[in-house]
């Protein structure tokens, strides 16, 4: 995160923050709970495909005033991101105007985590902005009110989630990997997915002691998280949408050492040890009008 001030002790009226994309390296959807959301188990991980948020104070009104590069995106009270600052707001008791400008990069509808990234980076420019000196949990706390993704990226590039999303126990991943993310150009409704998870299995396996040894390792190789990688919405998925199994076999077949679809999809990635493996993999699929092909590198912690 950056902002315009750069002197230490002058007020900050401005901040310009990064919202990563994430991917699901392990992905298992469990029991339902009774308040109709499922328990999930997800190893998560940030990746340098970013939105960007430029927030500024404005003390001539109290209005957020949102606006995005991407016109089919809405930018009303429903946005994530006017949602977010109003429940920043709300929270600290305070009454200013907000002008955000949000650039999009990451697709939406995509399994990417976008618009959660959109609020988690608003919580936390705001938090830096407004001054409020939030913890992590306490922005996570925010978070959790507007979706179950939002608390991970309090405590990325790389945790655990469990619960709901609120559960989030940060891991450390050595090194870094390239990643081929391939969005077919049409998204997935999550709710959909869910449904089609339901109808399609006749239990609920419960984590392995291999995927929970994960968030209590102090370090983990990128050897042992990819020998786990699994996501538990592939059958279902794929079975609608043959083409998203497709895209995971061309990438494995392009040399990636794991290839998995993210979250509910659609879009599906590769991992790959080195950016030149990546790099042509990503022009193996650049002959496909409707595809978005991106590399990124995985996020490391500081």
């Amino acid at each position: 995160m950056t902002n315009s001030s750069p002197d230490a002790g002058v007020p900050i009226t401005h901040v310009t923050v990064s919202a990563p994309a994430k991917i699901n390296l392990v992905l298992r959807i469990l029991d339902r709970r009774p308040d109709g959301y499922h328990n999930l188990w997800s190893l998560m991980q940030t990746v340098k495909l970013e939105d960007e948020l430029s927030i500024s104070i404005d003390y001539s009104h109290s209005i957020i005033n949102l606006r995005c590069d991407d016109p089919s995106l809405k930018t009303d009270r429903s946005n994530l991101v006017s949602r977010a600052a109003a429940a920043v707001l709300e929270r600290s008791g305070q009454a200013v105007g907000l002008d955000i400008v949000l650039t999009k990069r990451i697709p939406m509808g995509a399994g990417l985590g976008g618009g959660s990234s959109d609020a988690a980076a608003t919580i936390m420019g705001l938090n830096r902005i407004l001054g409020l000196r939030w913890s992590k949990e306490l922005i996570a706390q925010v978070g959790q009110t507007l979706g179950s993704d939002v608390p991970f990226f309090s405590f990325a590039p790389s945790a655990t989630v469990a619960g709901r999303g609120e559960r989030v126990t940060p891991v450390r991943i050595m090194d870094s990997r390239w990643v081929v993310l391939v969005n077919p150009g049409f998204p997935i409704e999550t709710k959909w997915a869910y449904q089609q998870l339901s109808e399609s299995r006749t239990g609920v396996v419960p984590v392995s002691r291999s995927h929970l040894t994960l968030e209590t390792s102090p370090e983990l190789t990128w050897k042992q998280v990819l020998e786990r990688a699994e996501n538990d919405f592939e059958v279902p998925v794929f079975k609608a949408y043959p083409l998203l199994r497709d895209i995971k076999q061309q990438l494995i077949s392009q040399g990636a050492e794991v290839a998995l679809l993210s979250g509910s999809g659609a879009t599906v990635f590769g991992v790959f040890s080195t950016e030149a493996r990546a790099r042509s993999a990503q022009a193996f699929f650049l002959n496909e009008q409707t595809f978005k092909v991106f590399v990124a590198q995985t996020c490391s912690g500081s």
